[in-house]
């Protein structure tokens, strides 16, 4: 038995069933571990467009002109590094930014400057450059890049877009190959099968993972913009 604390009133109900805790949180990370390495080994994914975003300025609070294009091939920095996009759900039918989204991206933000070391990093959204940045803003998100989808079809594509404008929220990472051509290597969305409509991406974000520490747990929480 390992202890991971040095309380004494802890009853032997409580040991023992903290020790077969400890032991499925044991066999838990060691199945994450499989998962991911599973998920590493994917084979080669297939070539994609070179999708044209448009993004405004690097420094979020000098306005939202100029505007430039900026292809998907033009997000990677350096050679052998993956992409990493964030489909935010904001823009045509999503009219209002999806306050889910906002909590995921308000702890990417937090944590941009590390993703860095290892890989480029970006959010893509459909609503036009301004409206993006207003949002963004008013989350103080400094440290993202920015992107709207403009007239490409990059989320429709990338499953995060239906045929009417309905927007999810999606992640995806791609790859380049030494001559250039980008590729899928992985998307994932909350809705993993009809049952399961909102955890496919938890491990995204640490909010839950708290609140699962919890004797209340998770629950029905559902984020809001305001408060």
């Amino acid at each position: 038995m390992l202890r991971h604390t040095r309380l004494a009133g802890e009853s032997p109900d409580y040991l023992t069933a903290r020790e077969e805790l400890r032991l499925a949180e044991i066999d838990l990370m060691r199945h994450r571990e499989k998962v991911a390495a599973q998920r590493r080994a994917l084979p080669q994914g297939p070539p994609v467009d070179d999708y044209v975003f448009i993004e405004g300025p690097a420094d979020l609070d000098a306005g939202d002109t100029p505007v430039r294009e900026v292809t998907l091939s033009g997000l990677f920095t350096a050679p052998d590094r993956p992409l990493i996009v964030y489909h935010l759900m904001y823009g045509k039918l999503q009219t209002d930014p999806c306050s889910m989204c906002t909590l995921w991206i308000d702890g990417f933000n937090g944590i941009a400057h590390h993703i860095a070391r290892n890989a480029d990093f970006a959010i893509a959204a459909a609503a036009d450059p301004p409206v993006l940045r207003q949002h963004a803003r008013n989350r103080g998100w400094h440290r993202l890049r920015l992107l709207s989808c403009g007239d490409s079809t990059f989320k429709y594509d990338l499953g995060s877009e239906d045929k009417n404008g309905e927007q999810d929220s999606t992640i995806s990472v791609f790859t380049r190959d030494g001559d250039g051509t980008v590729r899928h290597f992985y998307s994932a969305h909350p809705r993993m099968a009809g049952d399961i409509d909102q955890r496919g991406i938890d491990l995204l974000a640490p909010v839950w993972h708290l609140l699962d520490l919890t004797p209340q747990g998770r629950g029905d929480w559902y984020a809001s913009l305001d408060y």
